[in-house]
Order: C-alpha cells, then sequence, then structure tokens
C-alpha cells in the first residue's frame, strides 16, 4: 500500500484527525478506503444521525458544504461532513468556488472534519486551489499502480484479510484482472466467501473465480509458446478462436507483447539468474521461471522478431492492414510466426 495512505490510516485509527481531507487523482481506490473509514469510524453511531453529513458534489456548491462545515457539533466532540464525487461540486473549478474553499482552509473549524473524495482527475495546478491545497488541507494525491507493483498490492491485500496466496495466483489477479484495484479486491473478497482452503488460494482458485479454463488460457498459451508446444498452442488457439467474445485477441496479443519485451530485457540482463531477473524485471519468482526458460530457447533476434510480429498483429486488430482476416485467424498466423 501507498506509504502516504498508510500513513492517514494508522493516524485515523488512532483518532488523529485532520481538519480537511482533500483525497484526489487517478486512483480511486485509496480515495474510497480512507473516506469509508471516516464515514464508519470517526463518529460513534449514536453521534452520526446530528453529527454526520454526506452528500454528492453535483448536488452542491462550495458555499452549502462550507456551511454545513462551519456548524457546531450537538452533544458530540466533533462533526463529520463528507463530499463524495467532490470533483463534480458546481463551483470548484471557477475563481468563486475555488475562493471560498481557500478562504476556509486558512480558518478551518477544528471541530469538523471535512472530507473531499475528488476521484478520478486532480485540481488544477495553474488555479490558486491547486497551488495551495497540499500546504492548508491534508492533501492526497492517488496515481494508477504500475503492473510490476500490482503484486506487492495483491500480497498485501491478502496478508491484511489473514489469507495464504501462491505467486501463480497472485499473477493470474493481476494479469487477468489488471490495475483496477476496486475490481481486484472485490474479486479477492468473492474468493474469501466462496472459502479458502487451509493451504491458501491457488492459481486454480481463482481462475474458477473469474472464469477461466484451467486448460485453455493466456498463460498457458503464453507456456506453449515459450516451450514451442505447437500442439497445445493451437489447441488453445483452436479455444479461443471459437468464441472471440469472451476471449478477446487484443488482450492476448498485448499479455505475450508484454512478456517478450520483458523478455528482451532479460537478455540483455547482466544476471540472468532467477533472483536477477526479479530484480531488473521487477516480477515475482514464480514468473522469472518461464523467463529463464525462454531465455534458453529463444535468441535475442528471435525475441526481437516476435516483438515486431506481435506489434503488426496488434494493428492487424485494430483495423490496418487486416485485409478480410477476423480476429481468430490474425491469432492463428501470430502464433504459427511466434513459434516457427
Amino acid at each position: 500500500m501507498d506509504a502516504q495512505v498508510s500513513k492517514i490510516l494508522s493516524d485515523l485509527k488512532a483518532r488523529k484527525y485532520a481538519p480537511v481531507y482533500f483525497l484526489q487523482g487517478e486512483e480511486s481506490y485509496f480515495i474510497d478506503l480512507i473516506s469509508d473509514y471516516i464515514e464508519k469510524n470517526v463518529l460513534a453511531e449514536s453521534e452520526k444521525g446530528f453529527n454526520q453529513v454526506v452528500v454528492y458534489g453535483k448536488d452542491v456548491n462550495m458555499a452549502t458544504i462550507l456551511t454545513h462545515a462551519r456548524r457546531f457539533p450537538m452533544m458530540a466532540e466533533r462533526q463529520v461532513v463528507i463530499v463524495k464525487e467532490a470533483q463534480d461540486i458546481q463551483d470548484i473549478n471557477n475563481e468563486t468556488g475555488g475562493k471560498l474553499l481557500l478562504n476556509y482552509l486558512q480558518n478551518s473549524v477544528p471541530s469538523t472534519v471535512l472530507v473531499f473524495a475528488h476521484k478520478n482527475k486532480s485540481l488544477d495546478k495553474r488555479k490558486e486551489l491547486g497551488k495551495n491545497i497540499e500546504k492548508l488541507a491534508l492533501a492526497l494525491t492517488t496515481k494508477k499502480l504500475y503492473d510490476n507493483q500490482l503484486p506487492d498490492f495483491v500480497n498485501a491485500y491478502a496478508s491484511q484479510k489473514g489469507v495464504a496466496i501462491d505467486d501463480r495466483a497472485v499473477q493470474v489477479f493481476c494479469e487477468y484482472i489488471g490495475n483496477d484495484l476496486n475490481r481486484l479486491a472485490n474479486e479477492f473478497d468473492k474468493l474469501i466467501i466462496g472459502g479458502v482452503p487451509a493451504g491458501g488460494i491457488t492459481a486454480e482458485h481463482v481462475m474458477m473465480q473469474v472464469g477461466i479454463s484451467k486448460e485453455y488460457n493466456i498463460f498457458e498459451l503464453q507456456r506453449a509458446v515459450v516451450s514451442r508446444n505447437t500442439l497445445q498452442a493451437n489447441r488453445i488457439v483452436n479455444y479461443f478462436e471459437k468464441n472471440t467474445k469472451k476471449n478477446p485477441v487484443i488482450p492476448i496479443v498485448a499479455f505475450l507483447f508484454s512478456f517478450f519485451s520483458k523478455l528482451l530485457a532479460a537478455s540483455q540482463a547482466g544476471d540472468k539468474s532467477d533472483k536477477g531477473l526479479v530484480s531488473v524485471l521487477k516480477i515475482s519468482p514464480y514468473a522469472a521461471r518461464d523467463y529463464s526458460q525462454a531465455l534458453r530457447i529463444f535468441p535475442q533476434d528471435k525475441i526481437m522478431n516476435n516483438i515486431s510480429f506481435l506489434k503488426e498483429a496488434d494493428l492487424k486488430l485494430k483495423g490496418v492492414d487486416s485485409g478480410s482476416a477476423d480476429e481468430g485467424q490474425i491469432l492463428r498466423e501470430l502464433v504459427y510466426k511466434l513459434l516457427s
């Protein structure tokens, strides 16, 4: 988890509250994590009726929000005001709304915890509010995690839930769900509800949860290509070709492109041991085995050729020089070239 997010949550759990939280940025998961914690935990249930206000940005302007914030709590030490979807506040991006909030930030009410959940974007730093928000409020700006950061997130989430998970299961989660952290967390929670075996979560459990065939999936196609197992590769292509709506080809090509791009970096690494590849490529120890095997089979010029084939297939799938070939035919031709 992001260090600043962890610090904010740690302070909240210790009942150390800031007068204003401005949570903004591309990754809504962390914004929801903090704002939901405040909504559920800062006030006792008996205090929330009079002292907790939750509004949505599209329904209010800044003056209305600050009127709520300037109230004093009733029969409680503090009150909480939460603005969800704060990016939609009617006047947050104009001078009037920005000035009203800046004036409040300079003289905030200590008994109010005011939270802005400003999702999917950040304030314009060319404007006064954007320039000064980090000085005057507890501001968090979130970013989408990079692919190589996702395994750490999944492992940390599993640890938080008290569940063991193996490396291959982590890899399946990351590759099939991607960096949508809300979906990652939701799918993980569904797995737990369904029951976790004594040995912990395995790749097979994840595949069952997200509807992936155990035999015919992206990972098995990659392994068939890496081992140059033509028969198995063609079986998987046949399976994908029968239902390209359920198994869209563009993500398959993107997955293989990522693999061969990393394989090219691995071919140039000074330390090609599994440990060295984990360090250079920022991958799990489990995934390093596939790269080690591929390095023994594919010389560097073949790796570069395969990257070219993948780029060409990607363009065809997007309508460039594809002729009459459909998705399945493009995939079949690509796999033939990768293996040849």
